[in-house]
């Protein structure tokens, strides 16, 4: 249960960052990787810099969402490069 937990918050984080980040979005797949990756990279980020965000989906969302947007703003700047 906790795989499909981690699978939704995944593609979340990943739809919304694609709408944060205009024109970012790569499809469901695509947002589903980069919502995976863009979790992970975000709590690395917050545990690494001490910060907490409330626990629950909604924290695991901000967080996710957070890191995905970092990431996806990354990749368009080496796509640029």
């Amino acid at each position: 249960m906790n795989v499909l937990w981690f699978l939704l918050v995944g593609v979340i984080a990943g739809w919304l960052a694609g709408v944060l980040v205009k024109g970012g979005g790569f499809g469901l797949v695509g947002d589903l990787v980069v919502g995976i990756i863009g979790a992970l990279l975000g709590g690395l980020l917050f545990s690494g810099l001490g910060g907490a965000v409330g626990g629950g989906l909604l924290g695991s969302i901000v967080v996710a969402t957070l890191g995905a947007v970092i990431l996806l703003v990354v990749l368009r700047v080496l796509k640029r490069a």
